[in-house]
């Protein structure tokens, strides 16, 4: 059987651009931290807080949800 290319779900998507954009404030705080910044914007730290783990968290949601939908296909 061939199988067709599949492209990632919408909220797999989201969860990836959510997640790489939270990276890149976790890396921007660190460099401006690192560069002898101490006061940083409160919304600098509040995205790289809250993106992250909300992108983290719609990934393997979506992955859990295709999982499924490919056990329930087999069945």
């Amino acid at each position: 059987m061939e199988s067709l290319p599949r492209t990632k779900p919408l909220l797999m998507r989201a969860g990836i651009g959510l997640f790489a954009v939270g990276m890149l404030a976790v890396l921007a705080v660190f460099v401006l931290f690192a560069a002898g910044l101490e006061d940083l914007p409160v919304w600098l730290s509040a995205v790289a807080g809250v993106l992250t783990p909300l992108g983290l968290g719609l990934g393997l949601w979506a992955l859990i949800r295709e999982h499924r939908k490919a056990a329930n296909r087999e069945d």
